[in-house]
């Protein structure tokens, strides 16, 4: 298991792991959060900012890697694929790279986390039916170094995936110790 944790760790470098947002960088965040497709000027007026710090701040942060790309935003249902599911997967070590690399091949595959514990991989996918679920639960079992999976179906999402509440904690005056 270290072994898979220095590996992936290396594959992350270049991806920003914690850049420090500041209460304007947070505000402007929550602005968007709020309307994702106001324009720059729009948002600077709002937040009483000048357009420049607002352009350049999101700027920085699409460079570093703080926001994810607009596609994350797209729901799979819009896209035919209604049923969702986390896939565990128990890998051969020494293959990780050649199972990373079929694993980002396969459209279906949302994304695909290190957990600590009994599990190597999590990977979270997205199918058309039940049955097209299993097409997708076979193909990754079949990718060079998954020894093993294990696939459970989501039947519902109660909290969907969000980052609005942790904006809103870090501004001034809320949140623990404030």
């Amino acid at each position: 298991m270290v072994n898979l944790i220095n590996r992936l760790a290396r594959q992350m470098e270049g991806v920003v792991r914690s850049q420090q947002l500041d209460p304007t960088d947070r505000r402007i965040l929550l602005a968007l959060d709020d309307d994702p497709r106001a324009p720059v000027m729009v948002l600077a007026q709002r937040l009483g900012l000048a357009r420049g710090t607002v352009q350049s701040r999101l700027e920085r942060m699409t460079a570093s890697g703080v926001l994810r790309a607009n596609s994350t935003r797209v729901h799979p249902e819009s896209l035919g694929r209604g049923v969702l599911a986390e896939v565990s997967a128990e890998l051969d070590q020494s293959h990780i790279d050649e199972a990373i690399a079929a694993l980002g091949g396969i459209p279906e595959v949302l994304e695909c986390l290190a957990p600590a514990g009994d599990t190597d991989l999590l990977i979270r996918v997205v199918a058309t039916s039940p049955d097209d679920l299993y097409r997708v639960s076979e193909e990754i079992r079949l990718c060079p170094g998954i020894r093993r999976t294990s696939t459970r179906m989501i039947l519902r999402t109660v909290i969907p995936y969000r980052t609005g509440p942790l904006l809103a904690e870090g501004r001034e005056g809320t949140g623990p110790g404030a």
